[in-house]
């Protein structure tokens, strides 16, 4: 049997037990796109502006919800409307990092409510399996699915090594959750013991850090080309933000839909190549 990451999206759809990931799958199967805007922006009218743009062209919306300024409860409810107009998922890059009990809380409760719109969020791998306990205490009954992050994209990440082995041990013990990783490259075997089933595991791997002009930025960014994170890395989904927005002020929406539909194509024409490879 072929690795998973070289079978077809829709075969992977078929097949994954995790219903937030099945119905990701099959959305970048049915729009023909891996690729995610990263919505950063603090004013709600930009926020609107460019996801109205990019919908049609998105698997998935990945928001901070907690930088914008004017956030109220419509926020929620005009994104929702926006993720079934377009078909799109949304992915809450909250990073939770706290114990079991405060994470399941912050997840459900709060002026946010995480839980109740994003179909998947994500945790770093610090605390440990408790942190999926209590995630997955709220996510579970509401068919969410949870990203760990095993790699960062910036410079000087400490997410290398035995944090990232760690990572993946813990996701692999959380299957029916943890769906997949922030990572830079595929997570097969990495951890792995002689007793664990790799062949059976199909763990999306979300990249960071992609752009088609830049290589990085004076924060520490680094940025590699769909081409190398799709094709030679393995990975599954493409996350841009800047590359599509700019500074996300006065947005042109002629110009993030031109950079969309440019990065779609991009990231698309490098995963036909990999599935190819078979």
């Amino acid at each position: 049997m072929s690795s998973p990451h070289l079978q077809t999206y829709n075969e992977r759809a078929r097949k994954h037990t995790n219903k937030a990931a099945s119905a990701l799958l099959r959305v970048m199967e049915e729009k023909q796109s891996n690729l995610s805007v990263s919505v950063d922006v603090t004013k709600s009218k930009d926020f609107f502006d460019i996801i109205e743009a990019v919908g049609p062209h998105v698997c998935l919306i990945k928001t901070h919800i907690d930088i914008l300024e004017d956030f109220d409860a419509t926020v929620i409810d005009r994104l929702r409307e926006l993720s079934e107009k377009h078909k799109f998922l949304i992915f809450e890059d909250r990073k939770f990092a706290d114990i079991g009990s405060t994470v399941a809380l912050q997840y459900s409760k709060g002026i946010y409510k995480i839980a109740d719109w994003a179909h998947i969020t994500n945790a770093h791998a610090v605390p440990g399996p408790s942190i999926i306990t209590g995630l997955a205490s709220v996510g579970i009954p509401k068919e969410r699915g949870l990203i760990l992050l095993a790699e960062m994209s910036s410079k000087g990440a400490l997410t290398t090594g035995s944090y990232t082995e760690d990572a993946v041990r813990m996701a692999r013990a959380r299957r029916d959750f943890v769906i997949g990783f922030i990572a830079q490259h595929r997570m097969e075997g990495i951890g792995a013991s002689d007793t664990d089933n790799i062949a059976e595991e199909d763990f999306l791997v979300l990249a960071p850090g992609v752009g088609l002009d830049a290589t990085g930025d004076t924060m520490g960014q680094q940025y590699r080309t769909p081409e190398q994170v799709v094709f030679e890395s393995g990975c599954d989904v493409i996350i841009v933000g800047r590359g599509i927005y700019g500074k996300g002020e006065n947005v042109d929406t002629r110009e993030v839909l031109k950079q969309a539909q440019r990065y779609q194509a991009a990231g698309w024409e490098a995963y036909k190549k990999r599935v190819q490879c078979i």
